[in-house]
């Protein structure tokens, strides 16, 4: 794994408050890992902490940014993907509490073309606190993409 030399908000279309990720620590030919830390403002906080199942669009920001630095690196744009569902999601722990550092690790399991399958976990402390198979799209064309214009 090669360390990431671009911020994370450069990776992932998405604006302010909605990036969930601190950092990507880095990322090879088929994997990526990702941080983020639950903090008091947190856009999903609820009580005290994050229900596990936003884990969900953690694994799919991670996704994102897989795809994001595979752009970059080739001297491409940032494109827009979607998380089309997700399969086997277990989470082991009821929510993410406030000061907990995560990490995401997204691993190509399964892609062709614009559609891919990413096998996903999000550890604390070492151990997996919830995990799950990602299908996600990414299309050449977002013009395209709803058969109107």
């Amino acid at each position: 794994m090669i360390p990431c030399p671009w911020p994370v908000e450069h990776l992932l279309p998405h604006a302010p408050p909605m990036v969930l990720l601190d950092e990507v620590i880095g990322y090879d030919t088929d994997s990526i890992l990702a941080v983020a830390t639950i903090g008091t403002g947190h856009p999903f906080l609820a009580g005290d902490g994050v229900p596990a199942h936003v884990g969900i669009e953690l694994m799919a920001q991670a996704c994102g940014a897989f795809a994001g630095a595979e752009a970059l690196a080739a001297g491409e744009a940032v494109r827009v993907g979607f998380l089309l569902g997700t399969r086997r999601f277990e989470a082991h722990v009821p929510l993410f509490r406030v000061g907990e550092r995560l990490e995401i690790s997204a691993r190509v399991a399964l892609r062709d073309d614009e559609m891919a399958c990413f096998d996903c976990e999000i550890r604390r402390t070492g151990a997996v606190v919830a995990e799950a198979r990602l299908n996600v799209y990414q299309p050449k064309d977002l013009g395209t993409f709803g058969g109107k214009e």
